[in-house]
């Protein structure tokens, strides 16, 4: 970028801020996952007219740009790779509005994720979508990796509860796709193709959700195994028993034990591996539906089975969970996030590969997540200023990946692709099916200005974790 991009940039901004200054632009240099590189120019504002004709700017110049929430990406989402410009739009966060007679809400993506499921919940309803982020990540950030979470098992993701955005083109064009109807059939269904495309077909500024009623009751389940491999094939049996929880989380003894010295919970250290299940519904359907998974579980090798009986009980388990990612990086400071996602048939396999993995390449990895949708999160705890031990680690989140694609799987169940699994994609899609998604890069975004070096692999690269 020259000075000449730089006072144009200043002249089009005339009701937000333009950052220049190192330390600013250093500030949005890094996210959740590896690499730091430096932006030449980071620009704040709330209006989307000012937005376009930035990007107007940016197709005609070639530069590239990068739009960017609060940054919690684990995959290298918002990583401004080839500099250019950076879109702050955790700014853009003054729309938020419940529509309960249309059961939507209409959102701009800064809006925190979190306060969308408050401002819900007031109403008598539920935005599903509930990554472990979503205090602090912005729902743009969700839309553009299409996050998931626990409640994806019965709900599913982000993708099925956008049904309507408004956009800017890579051309520096205002579009609208969808609308606040349920169905909507009107030709090619370009909200689907944006949400989860991470950034690299456009910059979403406004999004229509679909919200429903929240369920009356909710029961929670804590099984207790001596085996890994039982617990998922626990998760198995119940999945095809007939019941169909809201969660199913798994923890295994090195997330228990992690758990237990950061904030002591009562989890038993001395199990391999816990599930948490929650059931929602009508009050009496739940009841019985937990007495099902426990008789399930116990069949299963369950040597404990406990239901928590009051609300502080409950809330204490679900803390639990949530306290695996913080507790983690207490033991080392590094900490590779993988969600590599397996069909439900095959955790019980993925757990076992796991295991083989961990001793292969003598590395400490956890194992947790939402095993009932078989998105699974292996966490490899390192040191990167040990330089042999990161290049094990390299290695081992290699065949993390080969193993969930081997076992009819795929890379990423919610963190996207990013820049930290570009070099794995032709392993899933095969060459034929990234061409596919590259043709469509190109006949949206010919001039590449749109999150450049993301998703699609660069010519020789290779994950590297050890520099």
């Amino acid at each position: 970028m020259t000075s000449a991009h730089v006072k144009e940039i200043i002249s089009i901004v005339k009701t937000g801020r333009v950052l220049t200054n190192e330390s600013d632009r250093y500030s949005y240099s890094f996210d959740g996952s590896f690499g730091t590189y430096l932006p030449d120019v980071v620009i704040q504002t709330k209006s989307v007219e000012e937005l376009a004709a930035l990007v107007k700017l940016a197709n005609r110049e070639k530069i590239p740009v990068y739009p960017r929430g609060q940054a919690t990406s684990l995959s290298g989402g918002p990583l401004p790779v080839k500099g250019g410009m950076v879109f702050d739009l955790s700014v853009m966060d003054d729309l938020l509005e419940i529509h309960e007679e249309d059961l939507v809400a209409i959102v701009s993506p800064g809006v925190l994720t979190s306060n969308i499921h408050h401002a819900a919940e007031q109403k008598g309803l539920m935005y599903p979508p509930d990554p472990s982020s979503s205090h602090v990540s912005t729902i743009g950030g969700n839309l553009a990796e299409n996050s998931g979470g626990p409640r994806g098992l019965k709900y599913g993701v982000t993708k099925d509860y956008v049904i309507g955005l408004e956009m800017i083109t890579p051309q520096g064009e205002i579009i609208r796709t969808g609308g606040r109807t349920v169905k909507n059939v009107t030709g090619y269904d370009l909200t689907k193709l944006i949400v989860g495309s991470e950034g690299t077909l456009g910059i979403i500024t406004k999004a229509i959700l679909r919200l429903i009623p929240k369920p009356q009751a909710s029961e929670t389940v804590m099984a207790i195994f001596n085996s890994l491999v039982d617990a998922g094939r626990a998760i198995s049996k119940i999945l095809s028993s007939g019941i169909l929880p809201s969660k199913m989380e798994l923890m295994d003894q090195a997330s228990i034990i992690a758990v237990e010295n950061y904030q002591p919970s009562g989890l038993p250290r001395d199990a391999e591996a816990l599930i948490l299940i929650e059931l929602d519904g009508h009050p009496s359907a739940v009841t019985d539906e937990a007495e099902q998974v426990s008789k399930v579980c116990k069949e299963a090798g369950a040597i404990k089975v406990r239901v928590p009986k009051t609300k502080a009980e409950t809330e204490e388990v679900w803390k639990a969970r949530k306290l695996v990612s913080p507790a983690i990086v207490r033991i080392k400071p590094t900490k590779i996030s993988e969600d590599a996602t397996v069909p439900r048939s095959k955790i019980p396999e993925m757990c076992r590969r796991l295991q083989e993995i961990k001793k292969k390449y003598n590395v400490h990895l956890v194992v947790f997540g939402h095993a009932g949708d078989g998105n699974l999160h292996p966490n490899i705890i390192a040191d990167k200023s040990d330089k042999e031990e990161m290049r094990r680690v390299e290695l081992a989140v290699t065949e993390i990946f080969e193993a969930a694609v081997q076992l009819g799987g795929t890379l990423s169940g919610e963190h996207g692709i990013g820049t930290m699994k570009a070099p794995f994609m032709e392993m899933e899609l095969g060459a034929e099916g990234l061409d596919m998604m590259k043709k469509i890069k190109q006949a949206w975004d010919p001039n590449n200005i749109m999150n450049p070096g993301k998703i699609f692999p660069e010519p020789g690269q290779k994950l590297v974790l050890s520099e």
